[in-house]
């Protein structure tokens, strides 16, 4: 979602580094704890090491260790936030923190967590970037599996679109481009675009942590009641995420983006995309879409399988600045350009 104008430029996030050559786990043990956005609970979060090819594990420490692995296929829930599920087990509200795992370059970890929803923390992905960066990574001898995309995939409902395109442009890296809209009187139609990088360089911030991890969750005020009546955002407030007036912002601070609702779409695709299993070398093109849409591409780009390649990893050749990607990618898709 954005505040911008209708029809305003795209904006950009971008950076260069290399792509991992290693697989990644966290050096060290680090925990957190807060309350769920949808349930409202307390609980606790802990990282720790997990061996190569382990991929990302939630572990239910309050049902004795119980493990969920983040992949496609516990996908159980998309409305609202990404949830899985295994034997009947649950893992609420997810997306935040794969988002950050993935491009912080985690590849194998647990997550320990003693409820059934991942703390919403501050709305954002930005506090688990810190917590990770507490922790550090560790280099694992197992190398790197990327899949690349050799043809387009697409899923359509409708207006909604997302789809997947083979990057001639940036034959390395993943690159989103994403729009939205909504009818309220404060948000127009813009587009962001962002370009993956390495999670760190010489010190530097990548654009994920400085564009996209901060951008926060947001709903609107005449939503809440039907919401907490169906069981929902029983632990939403200011604090933790951006509400929406009638005509405005309800949130004092205001936003930390003229654009934070069309930035906070693409923390969660990130996140959603970590579920294929490998990370993803190509370009995503999203359009009024949302977690059911972001599910649906990676259950047909896994169904699908000659659309994609797993290959090692690549370095760029040189650090080098990106040529912004015109505003045309995204209008492609309904037929406008």
């Amino acid at each position: 979602m954005d505040f911008g104008r209708p029809g305003a430029p795209s904006k950009r996030a971008d950076g260069w580094g290399l792509i991992l050559v290693h697989q990644n786990t966290v050096a060290t043990p680090v925990g957190i704890a807060g309350i769920g956005l949808h349930t409202g609970v307390e609980v606790k979060l802990r990282l720790r090491a997990a061996p190569a090819n382990c991929g990302i594990v939630f572990r239910r420490t309050d049902l004795e260790g119980f493990e969920i692995e983040a992949r496609a296929r516990n996908v159980a829930r998309v409305s609202y936030a990404t949830s899985l599920m295994r034997k009947g087990v649950l893992i609420s509200t997810t997306e935040h923190l794969l988002s950050a795992l993935a491009a912080c370059g985690v590849d194998n970890a647990y997550v320990e967590i003693d409820n059934l929803e991942v703390p919403i923390l501050d709305g954002s992905a930005l506090p688990f970037v810190h917590l990770i960066q507490k922790a550090g990574l560790k280099r694992q001898r197992a190398g790197r599996v990327y899949a690349r995309l050799l043809r387009p995939v697409e899923v359509v409902e409708g207006g909604k679109r997302i789809a997947a395109y083979p990057s001639d442009s940036l034959p390395d890296c993943l690159s989103v481009s994403y729009r939205i809209a909504f009818p309220h009187p404060a948000i127009g139609e813009q587009s962001f675009e962002y370009v993956q990088s390495e999670a760190r360089m010489n010190g530097r911030p990548s654009a994920y942590e400085t564009e996209i991890a901060p951008a926060r969750t947001f709903g609107f005020l005449d939503e809440v009641e039907r919401l907490r009546q169906s069981g929902l955002i029983r632990g939403g407030s200011l604090e933790n995420a951006v509400v929406l007036t009638r005509d405005g912002v309800m949130n004092p601070e205001g936003l930390r983006f003229p654009d934070e609702f069309c930035r906070h779409k693409i923390l969660d695709l990130l996140g959603d995309l970590s579920l294929f299993g490998h990370p993803l070398i190509g370009h995503i093109v999203a359009e009024r879409a949302g977690h059911a849409m972001h599910a649906a591409l990676v259950t047909k780009l896994r169904r699908e399988r000659n659309s994609w390649e797993l290959t090692g990893p690549q370095e760029v050749a040189s650090p080098r600045p990106r040529a912004p990607r015109p505003v045309a990618a995204l209008t492609a898709l309904d037929g406008t350009a």
